[in-house]
């Protein structure tokens, strides 16, 4: 059974044992997957009223890309796992074999691949929880505020699973170029994630 398909008992119970997967990158995704279907929440309370028509065509058409980066980060979870078997499996290839730096610096830049993509997601998701909480329903504006926190900490989670493996990776050229692009897109989305959320609390405080 995928991940994805687990109820959130399994699924917990999973990420709470010593098995190797699903770790911090599958419950980045998760937690991403999570603030953007809060952003769809704040759409469906927002469609359909009259208060809202100007917005209405906007909010759907919002809710149509945050329905397709929910499920692609739900697909995510499995991705991370499937990315990290090569590397889990050379950590056990001994030291002296001639092979084995070879077979870690490849399985150490898969590791990073999705982690990434996690990354590249949530940002966008992150930028759609900014024009949730502008046009969607005042009513709803704690949980564009409360999906705009999952989605900033879903962008740090997976970041961390980045630098853990560009740190170990030989190929320093590469490592950089990934780890330039994590930082930057933390140095751009966080900030708008808490500017979401000052926003939010400033108004229902």
């Amino acid at each position: 059974m995928k991940f994805q398909d687990k109820n959130l008992m399994e699924f917990t119970t999973e990420l709470a044992s010593k098995a190797a997967v699903p770790g911090g990158g599958g419950a980045s995704a998760l937690v991403g997957a999570v603030g953007v279907a809060l952003g769809n929440m704040v759409g469906e309370l927002t469609v359909g009223k009259k208060k809202y028509a100007d917005v209405e065509a906007d909010i759907k058409a919002l809710m149509e890309k945050a329905e397709d980066l929910r499920v692609k980060m739900l697909e995510l979870i499995e991705a991370d796992a499937a990315c990290f078997a090569p590397l889990a499996k050379a950590y056990g290839i001994p030291k002296d074999d001639p092979n084995r730096d070879a077979v870690m610096e490849e399985a150490l830049k898969h590791a990073c691949s999705v982690p990434m993509d996690i990354m590249r997601t949530v940002c966008e998701a992150i930028a759609l929880m900014q024009e949730f909480a502008q046009k969607g329903s005042a009513l709803a504006i704690s949980d564009a505020g409360c999906g705009a926190v999952c989605c900033k900490a879903a962008l740090q989670g997976a970041s961390l699973n980045v630098f853990i493996n560009t740190k170990s990776m030989k190929d320093r050229e590469t490592a950089e170029a990934l780890e330039a692009e994590a930082q930057g897109l933390l140095d751009k989305f966080c900030p708008m994630a808490d500017e979401i959320f000052d926003i939010v609390f400033q108004k229902i405080k």
